[in-house]
This record gives C-alpha cells, structure tokens and sequence, in this order.
C-alpha cells in the first residue's frame, strides 16, 4: 500500500483515469484535513469528510470565496478583477446583491411552469437518436437538452446553441487538452463570448424580451446599472453553470444505470422512484469536484491549525460518499432516502441557483429515456475529461434498439 504522502489528489491526471474513491476513503479515515502538496503553488489543505464540507461551506466569514477565487489554482494576479466579477467568487454582502438580481428566475415554482416545454425538447433529442440504434449519448443526447433550455433562458438562438457549448468546453476542460490546448486558447474562448454576449445586449436594449439577458440589462445594483463586464461575467457564469453540470450529471447517470442494470429494472418497474433516483445519481457522480476557499483568518479544522491566507479545498465526491453519513455509501440505491448529498453544494450563500432547474431537466431526461430506450447499454468505452474541477464524461458511446 502507498504512503499517505504519496496520495495525489491534486494532478488532473488521477481524475481522468477514474474518480479515486480508494484515496478519498483512506484520507477520510486516516487524514480528512489532509496537506497536498501542488506542483505550481504553496499547497491546499484538503477536506474529505462531509461534516467538514458542509461546515466549510457555511461559514463564509472565515473561509472566502473573493480573496482568491473559488479554482485550486492562484489565478494570476492581472486576472483577479475579472475573476472578482463572477457571482462565484464573491463574498457577502455583494455576493447577496449580485445573486438576488436573477434569483427569482430560478425559484422552485417559476422552474415548474418550464415542465412542458422541457418535456417537449427531451422527446425531440430522443427522436433524433432512436431510430439510429446507436449514437456518442454524451453529444446526441445529455447535451443538448441543458443546452437548450440555458439558450431558451438566457435568449440565446437556437442556431447559436452549440457555440455556447464549445465555449463552455474550452472555458472548463483547461486541463484537457483536446478542449484546450493552452491558457490563450481559453482566454480567447472568454473573449469570444464576451463579444457575443455584447450583441445580444445591445439588441434587447433595443428590442427588451421575457429573457434573462433583458433582465440583466434593467438590473441595478446600489443604483447602477452593470457594467459591460458584470453583464459578460453573469452571461459567461451562467451559460457555463446553466449547461456543463447537468450535461455530466445525465452522462453519469446514464453510465451509472447502466453499469447497475438491477437498479434500472427497479426504475423502469417503479416509476415513482424516478425523484429518489435522481438524487442518487447526484450524489453517486457528483459533477463538480472540487470548489475552493481562502481562509480570511487563523482558525482550526479538526484540531489542524489553518493559518490566514491558507487554501482549503473541499471535495464534494468523497463527501458524497461518507460512511458516517450515507449507510452502505458506495452501493448505488435509487430508493435511497434520506440522501442529504452535497452534489449542489453543502448549503450557505452559494448553494446552487440552478438545483431546481437541474434536478427537473434530469428527472425529464430520465423519463423519457427509461420510457423510449430502456436497454441502451455500452458501445465501445467511455472517454473521460483530464480535470481536477468537473466530474466529466467527454464520449459515452452506446446502442439500443432502434424505436
């Protein structure tokens, strides 16, 4: 058996080869405010266990999101206005100002008038796959729904969708190289969609629509109105949030179900399981690995001495998989219940905005597919993304009987 020393949790390399539950379960038992040390940086305690992530969470006083941005990486220092600007990597009480402008586009009951409309759009990327018996589910089916329906939210065309989706590809998969061949590449990716974002906006000033950009373009805050870099930063945010996560959840689901089957024979033979098992696919993939913060001053975890200025980096996965918490965690359970997972975060200021949204398109999805092509199964092996941030599936080649 290694050394606990000689556990990486930290290199991008580890995550592509498969998420590293067996180091996650060690370092819970053994180190859960873990020293890892980085090859370009100071080095990041690392917490492990849920109790410590949620907590963490919910503490922003001592443990910011602004100081130094919400990556493991340091950001470079001519970066760090820009990086400021996105909701993610405030603080209270801007980050509550900032939030509270397009909140109410994203409450529980506004996200259920979306349902038929949802619903709609699934049928029709079945449609398009079904009689073909085959297809790459991650490019024909999971993304293209989240996709859509951010488009549709944000005002985005139609046609234009699918340049969102290489923006978001470039934005998040810096660390694969098949989406990002370099820092450069990336801030081009962001200055492209800026110039883009930038059209819209000057057209709905023109033309307003029942649209989140419009939105955008009347909110205030403490009486300004946002400035062509805090619209950029809300539009970049949420059309990366509003499509990436959601994409990789119904890719890992997919993939989940099938390496499960007797668990989706219980999902096709009882329906009324489809919302306990969408909460179990959150938790078993978990799409957002890591998220950071920066401790604002000298405080302890676990008896661990944490001095100001220190990064601490919590990784959602392993708390998802606590055996404190989940009993008989690494069993894929789609009647599991409770399931209080940390897939949207452990709670406080930033929980996820978009929950509602993601948990209804996955639930839809999951209808419709168990419904339609209820024997997918693998067609070749999956391709995973080379990053320490998203839990992704970049190819998930299946088969089914034509329908």
């Amino acid at each position: 058996m290694p050394k606990l020393a000689d556990i990486d949790i930290y290199s991008p390399d580890t995550f592509q080869r498969e998420m590293p539950h067996a180091m996650f379960a060690r370092l819970r038992r053994e180190a859960p405010v873990y020293r890892q040390e980085e090859p370009h940086g100071d080095g990041f305690w690392a917490l492990t266990r849920y109790d410590d992530v949620v907590a963490l969470s919910q503490d922003s006083a001592t443990f910011s999101s602004e100081r130094m941005g919400t990556q493991i990486d340091d950001p470079p220092a001519d970066a760090m206005a820009m990086i400021r600007m996105l909701m993610l990597n405030m603080d209270a009480p801007r980050h509550t100002a900032y939030r509270k402008i397009v909140a109410t586009g994203f409450t529980p009951a506004i996200v259920r008038t979306l349902e038929p409309r949802i619903r709609g759009a699934a049928r029709q990327i079945i449609d398009a796959v079904a009689p073909l018996g085959r297809c790459d589910f991650v490019s024909g089916v999971a993304a293209e729904l989240p996709l859509q329906v951010i488009a549709e939210m944000l005002g985005v065309p139609h046609e234009d969708r699918h340049r969102v989706f290489d923006w978001s590809n470039r934005l998040i998969g810096f660390d694969d190289p098949e989406f990002s061949t370099s820092i450069e590449d990336g801030q081009r990716a962001a200055a492209e969609m800026f110039a883009y974002a930038q059209g819209l906006a000057s057209e709905r000033k023109q033309r307003p629509r029942d649209d989140v950009i419009s939105v955008l373009m009347r909110a205030e805050v403490d009486g300004q109105a946002l400035s062509e870099a805090e619209f950029d930063a809300f539009f970049i945010l949420l059309s990366v949030a509003g499509n990436e996560t959601t994409r990789n959840l119904i890719s890992g689901g997919m993939l989940a179900l099938i390496e499960h089957p007797g668990e989706r024979r219980r999902l096709i033979a009882e329906p009324s399981l489809i919302r306990t098992g969408v909460e179990e696919m959150l938790r078993w993939v978990t799409p957002v690995i890591t998220f950071r913060r920066t401790a604002t001053r000298n405080t302890e975890i676990r008896g661990q001495r944490i001095a100001e200025g220190d990064k601490i980096v919590m990784f959602y996965p392993s708390a998802n998989r606590d055996e404190g918490i989940f009993e008989h965690a690494s069993r894929f359970d789609v009647g599991r219940d409770p399931n209080p997972h940390v897939a949207f975060g452990g709670g406080g200021r930033h929980f996820c905005l978009g929950a509602s949204l993601a948990r209804l398109e996955i639930r839809i999805m999951f209808e419709e597919l168990l419904r339609r092509l209820p024997d997918i199964e693998l067609d070749g092996e999956p391709r995973r993304l080379r990053s320490n941030f998203i839990n992704g599936i970049k190819s998930l080649p299946v088969r089914f009987t034509p329908a």
